[in-house]
């Protein structure tokens, strides 16, 4: 039995989720937009399927939920849908987001936008007042991830969505690592989108959402029909959106012993790992960030040939985001931070979920113990 301690790359869908999808391709199975009894139910199931997804981030009302088919999606629409709704041509945001808004703004600026990428601290957090100092009267949209996927850092949303309201700017946030491993809610974040994906949360894969407050104005990205308010055209994935709603629920249940769980054993495997690699560097902010996330450089070593080596033990961890894995070039998040390029090649990210027990943690804090001890993988 392999320990995987890769849960920001994905997770593995609850027993319950599988079963609520085998259930809905099966007896939910048909068009939402039909008016018969099948299309009638399988809008039932939709649209409490909107209404847990809705309660998972304290949303008032359901039917600001739209449908996805993943978080890259939710943050390409938002940004994109944003800015075609002809609000300014000027865009900011942070230089460690996820690639999903960075590139995505890359496609802004090759149609004509500005884009402001602001600087992170060494923790990873963005300064409000940056914000304040980057936002002008063509700003259409700030887009600030809630918490940070390679070394769970949390912005300080409240703060900057205040900003946002002053100079009336929508604030969209990236929160797919937040949902089920600390709580969010969307009225007291101030956002007005936010982005989530299922199968960082026990999910399926290939679904996900984007929140849109009421009255926020966004254009399609795709040409279609009238589904999910006009916004996301296209029949909708009724076994996913049922998948995604149970998963929310079981998360939204969990909130109130999991992170605390879990934290006790990000905290037991720092402590382990640093008494035996002195030399070892946590970064990101483990007081205030995300509960499950230890981001870990090794120096000598290179991340990616550790990572194998762990493999072989049958330990599963990644070196940083899930989307860049293969690249040679270190992580954009930790050279944001100020951490040099030989520090960053040298650093893993242990991300623990809700199924890893002390056990685990203690085995993987002695491996990793004795293949750092035993010699360089650095060729850099």
């Amino acid at each position: 039995m392999s320990i995987y301690l890769d849960h920001n790359a994905t997770t593995a869908p609850d027993r319950e989720v599988v079963d609520a999808v085998a259930w809905a391709m099966a007896q939910a199975w048909g068009n939402p937009s039909t008016l018969y009894r099948q299309g009638r139910e399988a809008r039932a199931v939709l649209d409490t399927a909107r209404a847990r997804v809705a309660g998972l981030i304290g949303a008032a009302d359901p039917f600001e939920i739209v449908f996805t088919s993943g978080g890259t999606e939710s943050d390409h629409l938002a940004l994109t849908g944003s800015c075609g709704a002809g609000r300014g041509d000027h865009v900011v945001t942070s230089m460690a987001e996820h690639k999903a808004i960075l590139r995505t703004c890359a496609q802004l600026e090759q149609s004509g936008f500005r884009v402001t990428y602001l600087p992170v601290d060494g923790l990873g957090r963005v300064d409000p007042d940056a914000v304040r100092k980057a936002i002008t009267p063509k700003t259409a949209l700030v887009s600030m991830m809630l918490a940070n996927n390679e070394v769970g850092t949390i912005n300080p949303l409240p703060e900057i969505a205040a900003i946002c309201r002053e100079r009336r700017v929508l604030l969209h946030s990236d929160a797919v690592q937040a949902p089920g491993r600390t709580a969010v809610d969307v009225a007291a974040l101030g956002v007005d989108l936010l982005s989530i994906s299922g199968h960082k949360l026990h999910g399926p894969r290939g679904v996900g959402a984007l929140w849109t407050r009421r009255g926020t104005v966004l254009q399609s990205v795709l040409a279609g029909g009238s589904q999910e308010r006009g916004v996301r055209p296209g029949t909708e994935n009724v076994p996913g959106a049922h998948g995604l709603g149970v998963a929310a629920e079981l998360a939204r249940k969990r909130l109130a012993e999991t992170p605390a769980r879990v934290r006790s054993l990000r905290d037991r495997l720092w402590e382990l790992l640093r008494a035996a690699v002195p030399e070892a560097r946590a970064h990101g902010d483990l007081e205030r960030g995300l509960c499950n996330v230890l981001n870990v450089s090794f120096p000598g070593h290179d991340a990616e040939e550790l990572v194998l080596l762990l493999d072989k033990e049958g330990i599963e961890v990644g070196t940083g985001s899930a989307c860049t894995t293969g690249q040679t070039t270190p992580s954009h998040v930790l050279l944001a931070m100020g951490v040099s390029p030989q520090e960053a090649r040298c650093s893993i990210r242990f991300s623990l979920g809700q199924c890893n027990s002390q056990s685990e943690i203690d085995e993987v804090a002695a491996v990793v113990s004795r293949l750092v001890g035993g010699r360089s993988t650095c060729h850099s």
